[in-house]
């Protein structure tokens, strides 16, 4: 299996072994496009891997701060209680590059920049270049391919 994420069409395709599309999901990639460089906000692209799941077990729309449960579940009163806050929910899938000096190690490292395939509130659009630089999935949808996918999971992110 592997993940093909397209920043021009924002999806994500969750491939077989024989590359026929398993699964298609709508995302959303960085409002300011690709790019590998730290602080950015830029979505990396390139090859990466899953190098961790984060989250197993935790309730639809949890919240994670710093990639831990804050025990908080998220619902319209706490988002206009924290309007600025960057929702990270239900799950993370933590991706590191494979690519050294593209997209691994020194100022490019994916993973150093805490870029992750997570949930965000299901009334943040889908489709649309919005995020910081992460991949921001539907919670359903994230809680789908993260009971799907292994550690290791090979990740290519196409501009």
């Amino acid at each position: 299996m592997k993940i093909s994420i397209y920043i021009k069409t924002q999806q994500l395709e969750l491939r077989g072994d024989a590359e026929q599309v398993l699964r298609r999901y709508p995302v959303s990639t960085a409002l300011k496009g690709a790019g590998e460089l730290s602080g950015s906000y830029c979505t990396p692209r390139g090859r990466h891997i899953i190098r961790a799941k984060i989250g197993t077990d935790c309730p639809e729309n949890a919240v994670f701060v710093r990639r831990r449960p804050t025990g908080e579940i998220y619902s319209e009163a706490l988002g206009a209680q924290y309007p600025l806050r960057d929702w990270i929910l239900t799950r993370i899938l933590w991706l590191s590059g494979c690519e050294a000096g593209f997209n691994r190690l020194g100022k490019n490292d994916t993973m150093r920049r805490y870029i992750y395939i997570h949930g965000t509130p299901d009334t943040e659009p889908m489709g649309e270049a919005r995020s910081h630089g992460c991949i921001r999935m539907r919670n359903a949808d994230l809680v789908e391919l993260y009971d799907l996918v292994p550690a290791g999971t090979p990740v290519e992110i196409v501009e």
